[in-house]
């Protein structure tokens, strides 16, 4: 092999690799390689357990431990035409994290601490890779807590939480992780950090960039480090259970609710199929108990009276109530979290629209249509407090079948539902985002000239395209 032949099989990605070793050796990095290939997906696109993927080459990787380094990352990037995907703990969920073996991946997993915790300015600083619940452990000794608390909090990053603006259950009450975040650093496509937003809790000063980053799935720029809102732990909370005997009568009911004084911390919906699933996958009997559930969680000062005007208001409309013991709520919320499994012998689509919680009703509604229609069974567990669905899409899987292969049938009952989601007042995603999953979907909700504007922002803080280019717009 000549000289030529083997500058020629030099990729763009190695030559950048070669450079950050040479000139920033303080930073660890991974070559693209087999070796990281996990860094080509997120939870969302991870090929099936039963899948055959054969030995691709995944993308290069930097872990990166200060500010400092994810700048000089950037520059390099810059330097030698290699597009940025930066990744949390890759947990998403519409393939925002999924990268390419000609891309470089920023790690912010190593940026993990957690700088101050102000408990007079009800406030902490900490660095993307924090994970959710530890900061949340972290917090208790000074009686806060952290409200956003999306279903992966156990492994998901303060940092991915921010590009997707995550939600959670707790979103009923404290709103989604936009809610909670007071000011941002972020390193911008020619490797400048800037700060926006404010620590105090009140701030006008310039445009909203705080907001126009959190959520933004990182196209915008990497965060390095995030000011966080914190609030009081709670002085007590408790666990309602509101069985009906049919899907149709729990949705309804979901109104009694809001229109009684109290305002719970979470309230979780699950239909008919979603009980029998979650019985299936952990052995519960939970659908012994009625067709449709709302779990409940109250918080704060007058739990007592809170508890008996919502169980006064759901029993008026055909609920059996009840106030759970604190083992029995544990239970409860870890069936929430992780007890519905996927359904390994059929395909299946995720979604995750938001609608009116009023419209809430509507949507179980269509269900049956749509099912019948195109021959697939749809069940949903809903954040019900603000109106966000995670319907489940299925479709049995034949002999002879490719499981990866999603057939015309199933992808057209998911589009259908999301036109409805639309017309119904809604949106395509509720908390996950867009990633390259949706983009599609995205376009069925955001006028030309709309989309047109937020590639122009896009184009104004990153003219090369740098970070993380197809996804969210």
């Amino acid at each position: 092999m000549t000289s030529a032949d083997t500058t020629a099989t030099i990729s763009p990605a190695d030559t950048l690799m070669r450079a950050v070793a040479n000139r920033h050796p303080q930073i660890d990095v991974r070559p693209a390689s087999t070796d990281t290939a996990a860094y080509q997906y997120d939870y969302a696109t991870a090929p099936r357990p039963d899948s055959v993927v054969d030995g691709l080459r995944g993308p290069a990787v930097a872990f990166p431990t200060t500010a400092d380094d994810v700048q000089s990352l950037v520059r390099l990037a810059a330097e030698y035409g290699v597009t940025v995907v930066a990744r949390g703990a890759g947990t998403g969920l519409a393939g925002g994290a999924s990268a390419t073996g000609e891309q470089l991946v920023i790690s912010t997993d190593r940026l993990d601490r957690i700088v101050e915790v102000s408990p007079l300015d009800e406030v902490a600083i900490v660095e993307p890779g924090v994970i959710n619940g530890d900061l949340n452990a972290h917090l208790r000794e000074f009686g806060l807590f952290y409200a956003p608390d999306p279903a992966s909090f156990e492994i998901s990053t303060i940092g991915g939480n921010i590009a997707t603006n995550a939600g959670g259950l707790r979103c009923a009450k404290y709103g989604v992780t936009r809610e909670s975040v007071l000011a941002l650093d972020v390193v911008l496509a020619d490797g400048s950090l800037i700060s926006v937003g404010h620590r105090s809790i009140k701030g006008v000063t310039g445009l909203d960039l705080t907001s126009l980053f959190v959520g933004s799935e990182g196209v915008l720029g990497i965060v390095v480090r995030a000011t966080l809102r914190l609030r009081p732990l709670p002085v007590a909370r408790r666990t309602v259970t509101a069985f009906f005997d049919s899907t149709a009568s729990g949705a309804e009911g979901l109104g009694a609710i809001t229109l009684s004084p109290v305002r719970p911390a979470i309230i979780e919906f699950f239909d008919k199929v979603s009980l029998e699933g979650i019985d299936a996958h952990s052995g519960t009997r939970l659908r012994e108990r009625g067709e449709s559930l709302i779990l409940i969680e109250l918080d704060g000062y007058g739990i007592d009276e809170q508890a008996a005007d919502l169980e006064d208001a759901l029993t008026r409309v055909g609920a059996r109530v009840t106030v759970e013991s604190d083992e029995d709520s544990v239970a409860l919320w870890e069936l929430r979290r992780h007890g519905r499994g996927l359904p390994g012998s059929r395909r299946f689509i995720g979604e995750d629209i938001a609608v009116p919680k009023s419209a809430l009703p509507a949507v179980y509604r269509s269900f049956a249509a749509l099912e019948a229609r195109f021959g697939v069974e749809i069940s949903a567990v809903s954040h019900a407090g603000d109106g966000n669905l995670h319907p489940l899409i299925t479709q049995e899987i034949r002999p002879g079948d490719d499981p990866a292969v999603i057939p015309e049938s199933l992808a057209e009952a998911a589009t259908e539902l999301v036109r409805i989601a639309l017309a119904l007042g809604g949106t395509v995603s509720g908390e996950h985002g867009i990633g390259t999953l949706k983009r599609e979907w995205a376009a069925l909700e955001l006028s030309q000239r709309s989309i047109e504007a937020q590639r122009a922002i896009k184009a104004a803080v990153d003219p090369q395209h740098l970070f993380n280019p197809g996804k969210a717009i």
